[in-house]
């Protein structure tokens, strides 16, 4: 039996400024439905959940949504007015005696429900709006990007609190690694259009791949008809010509659909150089301490940074990230201890606060006002790397167009801020660069050349993220910061530090993060008499699932089996590598689904043998 639609659009049409954001939108949300919602910066993925939300009514189309359903949304920038602290923020709406949903999420999304809201910062703000969406418990949950301002710790208190849910959810998020374990099915906008897979995020680049290959071979059959029909058209007899009319008309609508075909959006033309070479030690820190009245921050730590290394720095806010950053870089001095920088040092530093950025000012007054960029008597100039550019085929390069140069930088996205910012860092020459928190906001295509470039950047590299896929595809080396001044090195990025490390860090989350997740069924039975109380009994949409499972996983297994004999060729990467390559991608992405569906369906069935 097919499941009931929460909410579902139809035949939505949207657009600002007479230019279309979407058109014909058809887009369904189910009961139970863990759905990813991805595309390019500015596709309009935020537009698409305000009017699946019903705060932006679309030019045309309707919204309907299930009687007696309830959504939430989580606001980007919430209206505090009225508020005395992010506590009654996060309240409304709960009734006597419901407050102790606010204290138990307060606690994994860390942060204070007595702070008054004129001294709580952007990221506290955020939070508390996150709060008020958990503690609500709607059917469906819609969430724009709402990993970030939390760190590792907290992102890893809400993976675990979203897969225990029974409620529906639509996620917006940057964070690969948070997208791929949460999600079931994958929303895709790409150029106004919305395309649906019922496979989690994990698959969505093989997939998007394929449907671009696809669209590329599409494209150019037609080129090729059309080319073919035009040459009739001009080589044709006269007489031939006046009795084919129709085929003439054809050649117009071929060319007019061609004409129609909206163009792929390029990636970000983005160049990272390094300048001089530096010497060969980069840092070298000898039993380094820091504190701030009679707070411990670091305690005496050593670390040896050469040429070439990127390093990572992680753990949850307040645990001293930032402060051994400062540290390291030599812009703040070490209570005790001792630090060496080496020679010919060129640093470049990208700022989470984006605090380099006039946000009153242009775009184009951003990059002329730099001193590094400015070009003496060019005020259309900026220098890039030694050599004048134009401000706007500069800009062109990190996807800003025309109109957008002379805009003022608060009317950007966190997406373009952070590009901005980009353009700026490498538009001089660096041997050691400095990142803090780059990957907020930025899309899978641009993180993806984020990545890529600092894999060739000759120069080395500071890195402070909370994002573990990020930090898996680009560290060589982790240090773990987990509060009490406490900085542990490890070899390799997060999921080869939690290898060495043999357990979780923030043993406290990583508890309720392993106590949430589906458990293989065990040999005997789990529910004597003193182990706590039993599961909840299947819902109605639950046990659709378990009886639709074993057909996934079948299907599953023969994809992997097909896919098996296709890699086991061993001429197949020689003679087709961009097969291989998209055959190895989805082989990956099957497996992790037959895993996937294996673990919910034994949870289920041991669940339903409860209830038998």
């Amino acid at each position: 039996m097919a499941r009931a639609p929460l909410l579902q659009l139809s035949g939505v049409s949207l657009g600002f400024g007479g230019v279309p954001l979407f058109w014909g939108l058809d887009l369904i949300v189910h009961d139970g439905d863990r759905v990813a919602l991805v595309g390019r910066n500015g596709s309009g993925k935020s537009t698409l959940m305000k009017v699946m939300a019903g705060l932006v009514e679309p030019d045309a189309g309707s919204r309907t949504l299930s009687p007696g359903a309830t959504v939430g949304y989580m606001e980007q920038d919430p209206d505090f007015a009225g508020f005395a602290t992010l506590g009654d923020f996060a309240a409304k709406g709960l009734g006597p005696g419901e407050t102790w949903r606010i204290e138990r999420v307060a606690g994994g999304l860390r942060f204070d429900p007595a702070l008054p809201v004129a001294s709580a910062s952007g990221g506290e703000r955020r939070r508390a709006a996150l709060a008020r969406l958990l503690a609500a418990e709607p059917e469906l949950m819609l969430l724009d990007e709402p990993t970030n301002h939390l760190d590792i710790a907290a992102i890893r208190w809400l993976e675990a609190h979203l897969a225990a849910a029974r409620a529906a959810f639509v996620l917006i998020s940057h964070d690969r690694a948070f997208l791929a374990a949460l999600s079931r099915a994958t929303l895709w906008v790409d150029r106004g259009q919305v395309r649906r897979r019922e496979e989690g995020f994990a698959g969505f680049e093989a997939w998007r791949d394929a449907t671009w290959a696809a669209e590329d071979e599409a494209r150019h059959k037609l080129d090729r008809k059309i080319r073919s029909e035009a040459r009739w058209a001009v080589e044709g007899i006269s007489a031939r010509r006046r009795r084919n009319q129709g085929r003439l008309r054809a050649l117009a609508g071929l060319r007019e659909e061609r004409a129609a075909l909206i163009r792929r959006q390029g990636t970000a033309a983005m160049e990272l150089e390094s300048g001089p070479v530096s010497g060969k030690q980069v840092i070298e820190a000898r039993d380094i301490a820091k504190a701030y009245g009679g707070k411990v921050i670091l305690r005496p730590f050593s670390l040896r940074v050469l040429r070439g290394d990127r390093i990572a720095l992680v753990g949850p806010n307040g645990a001293g990230k930032t402060t051994l950053l400062r540290l390291l870089t030599g812009a703040e001095a070490p209570d005790a201890g001792e630090l060496r920088l080496g020679t010919n040092l060129e640093i470049a530093v990208f700022d989470q606060s984006r605090a380099g950025l006039d946000a009153e000012a242009s775009l184009w007054e951003n990059l002329t006002g730099d001193p590094v960029m400015r070009v003496p008597g060019q005020a259309d100039q900026v220098m890039v790397r030694g050599r004048p550019r134009h401000v706007i085929g500069y800009l062109k390069d990190f996807l800003f167009d025309e109109t957008q140069a002379r805009a003022p930088v608060k009317a950007l996205s966190g997406g373009e801020k952070a590009r901005l910012l980009l353009a700026r860092i490498m538009a001089r020459e660096s041997n050691l660069l400095v990142l803090d928190e780059p990957t907020n906001d930025l899309d899978v295509e641009t993180l993806d050349l984020l990545q890529e470039l600092l894999g060739e950047y000759a120069g080395t590299v500071l890195l402070v993220s909370h994002d573990r896929d990020f930090i898996d595809r680009v560290a060589t080396t982790t240090v773990l910061l987990e509060g009490d001044g406490r900085a542990t090195v490890f070899a390799g990025g997060w999921r080869d530090m939690l290898a060495q490390r043999g357990s979780e860090p923030f043993s406290e989350i990583g508890s309720e993060a392993q106590a949430s997740r589906p458990k293989r069924k065990p040999d005997v039975k789990r529910d004597t008499p003193g182990t706590g109380a039993a599961p909840p009994a299947l819902t109605f949409s639950e046990r659709h699932r378990l009886d639709a499972l074993p057909e996934k996983m079948e299907r599953l297994s023969a994809e992997i089996s097909k896919l098996s004999e296709l890699l086991a060729d061993a001429e197949l990467f020689g003679r087709a590598p961009e097969r291989f390559r998209q055959a190895t991608l989805a082989l990956a992405d099957r497996q992790a689904a037959l895993e996937a569906a294996e673990e919910e369906w034994l949870d289920l069935a041991e669940r339903a043998e409860r209830d038998a």
